[in-house]
Parts: C-alpha cells; structure tokens; sequence
C-alpha cells in the first residue's frame, strides 16, 4: 500500500447524506454527495428509516460517479474509509456495510473513522491540481489548533493535538445542538425545513436587539473562573432558547398582536452565535489554541462566520473555514482523514467493527482486530486509535 500519497476512497453516511470521495495524499480528486433532504421536508426533519434507504439507492450511483470524475478504478485505490459514527444507526449500518463489502470484494484495507474528527480532516485538503498529487505545497494543521463544530446534530469545541490519534473534547452542547435548535424554531415561526437558511435569510430584515433571550449556561454557577472552572464553562445549552422562543410567540398571539418573525428569527439567531463564538473564544484563550477551524453545515450561517472571525480576531486566533461544500457532511473528509491515518503509519480497522451511533470525538478510528487482541491480553478495555 502506498504510504506516501495514498489514493482513498471516503464513505459518509451519517445522515442524510451520501457522500464519496476520493483523495490522494491531501490532494482532492472528487467530492460526490448525493442528499435526501427534500424527501424529509414534509416532515420537518430527518426521518431515518427514510434516510437509510435514500442511502441504499444513492451509493452504488455515487461511487461510479465518484470513480468516474477521479479518473481512477477499484483497482487503483489504496484504502477505504467509512464513517464509523457518530450518527444515526441505520444510515451508518448502510455506509458501513457498503464499505466492508467493497473492502471483501476488492481486499483493500478498511479504515472506520470518526465523523465528527474528520471534519478537520477538510482543512488539510488541496483542490485538484492536475499535477498527479507529488506532495508539493502539502498542507499540515497548526500546532495549537482547535475545531469548532456546529452543525444539526453536533455543537463541540475541540483541542487537535494531533488529528491521527489525539483529539480533546473541550466543550459540548447538554441537549439540542445548534443546528436542531434552528430547524425547531423555525416550526415555531412557520418558516419550513431546514431551519437554518430560512432563519439566516429573515434575520437580516429583522432587529437583533428588538428581543433578549437567553444564553443557555453563562451564569457564574455554570462558568465559574478559569482557576476553578464550573462544569459547563465550556458547554452550550440551547433547549432554554428554544422554549424562550415559543413563549415569546404565545405572548404575541394571546395578546392578539401580529407575530414579529424577523425580529424573533433575528433576536434567536444572535443569542445562538453570541454564546456559541464566546465560549469557543474564551476555551481557545484558556488553552492556549492559537488557530480555530470552524465546520460542520451551520458554518454557512452569515452571522456565524461573522461574529466568529470578528471574535477569533479580536483574541488574536486565527480562523480557518473550508469551502462550504466541504463543511456540510461529505465524502471527501472522510477519505482525508483516511489517508492521514494511512500515512501516519495507522493499521486498518478490518471488518470485525460494528457502527457506533455515540462514537466519542476521542476516538478517532476503530481499532484493528490485532489491537482488540491486544488489549484483551492485557486485561484492558480497547481504546482508540
């Protein structure tokens, strides 16, 4: 197998996405998605069992298209990589299965990745440059890096001391992610699935400053000092909020008063972006995290890349945002992370690994049968790679 400038294969499909993509070395060759969303506005969110067999119907078209616009054969690929979890059962068994077929079918090694890290694995992607991948320019992460994450089923700031094999949970949502919190208000204001978008476009014509919601663990009980830290001072809670908004509406309605939306749709989004930027500013400061990549599918919401760059540039931190289509669930970072446990050395997964839909941000891949073996020898339970 080649060590060096490995050509990867990138299986994704955690939600409703079904991605394939295919790298050599950091060098992007494809990034091919197909989505379910469409089928699961009707319903005002992601259904799995619908997603599941969007993912059955989807693959197979999505890796000859995959295959295709690489330029590249079964027979060329080094390795294969899977997103592992997090994520929903179901839609992971599919990506999961696919995967360890491919690799029986083919005897490629198979590697299976955690999700949520290979969303850093993005930032070490170069677009194709049609010179045949030598390596050159060959993009690496900062040493102080950290990765805030904000999408539909995950808010997390992380510390990356190294992306194959030391990854650090800072902080975390308690109960609704940003992404959730988003698509429920917006049922709330009858503006549709998904939330987000509607919710970022009529928060421009509306007063951010019109309503004041709350900021979902900022008390001094939850935050406590940076000698003494509370348990939450690096956590989010947005299910506060989102009860905060559907009082607010009631309010308007029982009073016989026509509903603000732009100004609610403004006011929630700020109080979303305000604790989510000063709490991922303030862990980065205490950690001494010089650079932020920032992921995940809310990482197209205008505000929040605006008040995150203004924040990451007024503590000195230097943001780092993908191109957007490789900061929603995709193929291509799940091959990316794939090919640095690859180069860094790391031994396959193998087959014998099951999806684990509450993957923790600490693991980083599945250990191979060889470590399992390993560790049960030893009396101790098997950790991450």
């Amino acid at each position: 197998m080649n060590r060096s400038q490995p050509l990867v294969l990138g299986i994704e499909s955690s939600c409703d996405e079904t991605g394939v993509g295919i790298v050599r070395g950091t060098e992007l060759l494809t990034n091919t998605v197909s989505s379910s969303m469409e089928e699961h506005v009707r319903f005002g969110g992601v259904i799995p069992e619908i997603a599941s067999r969007a993912h059955l119907d989807a693959f197979v078209p999505a890796l000859q298209a995959a295959l295709a616009e690489a330029d590249v054969t079964m027979d060329e690929i080094d390795a294969i990589a899977v997103t592992s979890g997090p994520g929903l059962a179901g839609a992971l068994m599919v990506g999961v299965c696919a995967a360890k077929a491919l690799a029986v079918a083919t005897g490629k090694p198979l590697y299976a990745i955690n999700h949520l890290v290979a969303h850093v694995g993005v930032g070490l992607l170069n677009p194709r440059s049609g010179t045949g991948g030598d390596g050159a320019d060959k993009p690496i992460l900062p040493d102080n890096l950290g990765a805030l994450l904000v999408s539909g089923g995950h808010t997390e700031i992380l510390r990356i001391r190294s992306i194959t094999d030391d990854v650090e949970l800072l902080g975390s949502t308690i109960d609704d992610a940003a992404g959730e919190a988003y698509d429920k208000v917006a049922r709330i204001l009858g503006l549709g699935y998904p939330g987000g978008p509607a919710i970022d476009r009529l928060a421009r014509e509306g007063n951010a400053k019109a309503i004041r919601f709350p900021r979902g663990l900022t008390q001094p009980k939850y935050m406590g000092t940076a000698e003494e830290p509370g348990r939450h001072r690096y956590d989010w809670s947005f299910s506060g909020l989102k009860t905060a908004v559907a009082r607010c509406v009631e309010q308007f309605e029982a009073a016989g008063d026509p509903v603000p939306v732009a100004d609610i749709a403004a006011a929630f989004q700020e109080a979303v972006v305000d604790v989510i930027t000063s709490k991922a500013v303030l862990a980065c400061r205490e950690r001494g995290i010089t650079d932020v990549l920032l992921g995940g599918g809310v990482a197209a919401n205008s505000r929040l890349r605006q008040l995150t760059e203004q924040r990451c540039s007024a503590a000195g931190i230097t943001l780092h945002v993908p191109p957007l289509d490789l900061c929603t669930d995709n193929g291509a970072m799940v091959a990316a992370l794939g090919a640095q446990l690859v180069m860094a050395g790391i031994e396959p997964s193998g087959i014998n690994f099951a999806p684990d839909s509450s993957m923790p941000v600490t693991t980083v891949s599945a250990p191979s049968k060889s470590q399992n073996r390993e560790f049960s020898a030893l009396g101790t339970p098997s950790t991450a790679t």
